[in-house]
């Protein structure tokens, strides 16, 4: 079974959708555990309804008080029963043969860890031509200059990787930390250059959200990955230049 983790926080505008790609999904062995981190608006009241009509698939978890995204996805995996783990955010959606894609896949190649490619959406989720493409295998080296590992296309082996090693630490960009984490043990991830999952991207200042991706990915480098300051600068010069160019190819494909 495949446990598919959701951190909520005022996800009322999206949170219904989000479930329903799940509802969608043509691998049927899943559970589905949403993690409510104190909402202010109508989130709990629609999983509420949806718990109430799936009580064997969907369950609902109340944070006791306001923690972030980390913590709550944590209490998801302590609470999952399934020997998979699946990320999702509140607000993106997958295809419905995104898990069964997934799962054949593991089950073929052995891989304990795979992420795959994913569509960029509008307010609506409605792909606009820009995907993000993945390589093949990713190691803990190469994905220090390559964060293409997006949380909602990531599906994770627990019988390979320990629960613990998947814990996401409580610091900024903890989903990539997390990443780290785990190749840093050994493991290698797999990527699937298949785009099954939207992410879905509101309107919001871009030169905003570079501005902190490169402090976010800097205190990684120095504070979480232990580099030096020479190391750490070289690795983002090698970061920024894989994105600008992930970004030129984006553009001329659309």
């Amino acid at each position: 079974m495949i446990s598919i983790i959701v951190p909520v926080y005022n996800a009322e505008k999206y949170i219904r959708e989000t479930i329903e790609s799940v509802k969608a999904q043509t691998f049927t062995d899943w559970e589905l555990i949403l993690v409510d981190d104190q909402s202010k608006d109508g989130s709990v009241r629609i999983i509420e309804e949806e718990e109430k009509a799936l009580p064997d698939k969907i369950r609902l978890i109340r944070q006791p008080e306001n923690g972030g995204a980390a913590k709550s996805r944590n209490a998801g995996i302590r609470a999952a029963k399934g020997r998979y783990i699946a990320f999702l955010d509140a607000d993106d959606l997958w295809y419905p043969e995104k898990l069964e894609r997934q799962m054949r896949f593991m089950e073929e190649s052995g891989a304990p860890f795979v992420f795959m490619s994913y569509h960029f959406g509008d307010e609506n989720a409605v792909p606009g031509g820009k995907v993000t493409r993945v390589p093949k295998e990713l190691t803990y080296e190469r994905a220090l200059s390559r964060t293409v590992i997006f949380t909602s296309t990531v599906l994770i082996d627990t019988q390979k990787i320990e629960k613990d090693l998947i814990l996401m630490p409580e610091i900024p960009s903890e989903d990539t930390a997390t990443w780290w984490q785990i190749l840093r043990s050994g493991v290698t991830a797999r990527g699937i250059d298949d785009p099954l999952v939207v992410y879905r991207r509101p309107p919001a200042s871009l030169s905003s959200d570079k501005r902190v991706a490169v402090k976010r990915i800097w205190n990684l480098y120095r504070n979480f990955a232990g580099l030096g300051p020479v190391s750490a600068a070289a690795h983002m010069a090698v970061w920024a230049f894989l994105s600008t160019k992930r970004r030129v190819i984006n553009d001329h494909r659309r």
